[in-house]
């Protein structure tokens, strides 16, 4: 009897251990969460209230009367739509051609021999360390003997592939793409466009909306280059209009930080569609496994 008790005070402690540590994990998580969306936060309270606003001391807390007023004025002050159609044929177009290529050219690179193989990712690579300001006046000599400064094509064509998301998907490749379904394909007669098309591309899901997500972002955020090649101001993606909020000498935050809010809320829902898929297709590899 006494050992059954002693038996039952283990498990107890035990259990009251596993509990905690639970506990501890989702007090942990939820501190994560909201350190993470408090900036959203602080962008609403900015927005919503006025330049007086943001330089009080001590700062408000609570959102103010003045976010749609703010969001008038920003759509009085810049071709906001315009200038947002224009950032969302970019980032769409280029994400996909993205997608496409650089996966492509990863199940080249993972799953086949050819010559020169391993040469040529070495040099992918060392392209990838090289900061992108130093390629911004060759490329932009050539966009302009191509003809296309002051196009979207100046600022599609360029990124239609990269090395991080070529090395991305290579790595993935490697280890989620059992060489037994490409022997089977094979045997079927399949070709290597219908391998990629019908074999890989299934299993490739979750590093293609991890990497869609992050290319998406990037080039919806992207300023330096459009600033540079965008010649035309009707054709200004949205960065380089909302930069147009900030004067130097007389610079209105709660007109700026509004258009920050305005611009940041289309890639919020782009992150939860994309993010929805991305771990529901790692659970389901995990439930395989």
């Amino acid at each position: 009897m006494a050992a059954d008790r002693t038996t039952g005070n283990a498990g107890l402690a035990i259990g009251s251990g596993s509990r905690l540590s639970r506990i501890g994990v989702r007090v942990a998580l939820l501190a994560g969460v909201l350190v993470s969306l408090f900036p959203f936060y602080w962008l609403v309270v900015m927005a919503s209230g006025t330049s007086e606003d943001i330089y009080r001391y001590p700062p408000k807390l609570v959102p103010g009367p003045h976010l749609l007023d703010n969001m008038g004025r920003v759509l009085d002050t810049i071709d906001f739509f315009g200038s947002l159609f224009n950032t969302v044929v970019v980032a769409v177009v280029g994400t996909a051609l993205v997608l496409f290529f650089d996966s492509l050219a990863a199940f080249a690179f993972a799953k086949y021999d050819f010559p020169a193989k391993k040469f040529l990712f070495g040099m992918l690579l060392v392209t990838y360390m090289f900061p992108a300001q130093l390629s911004l006046v060759p490329q932009f000599v050539t966009i302009a003997e191509f003809g296309w400064a002051g196009s979207l094509k100046a600022l599609i064509v360029p990124g239609a592939a990269n090395a991080f998301g070529i090395f991305w998907m290579r790595q993935y490749a490697q280890n989620s793409l059992p060489d037994e379904l490409l022997d089977a394909g094979r045997i079927d007669g399949a070709g290597f466009f219908r391998l990629y098309w019908t074999v890989a591309l299934p299993l490739f899901r979750p590093a293609l909306a991890f990497l869609g997500i992050f290319t998406f972002i990037g080039l919806w955020n992207d300023y330096i280059w459009p600033l540079v090649v965008m010649i035309d101001p009707e054709k200004v993606t949205l960065q380089v209009a909302l930069a147009n909020l900030n004067v130097l000498y007389n610079a209105d935050y709660a007109l700026v930080m509004a258009g920050a809010l305005m611009s940041v809320i289309p890639l919020i829902v782009v992150f939860l569609i994309g993010a929805r898929h991305f771990l529901r297709d790692l659970a389901a590899g995990a439930m395989k496994m």
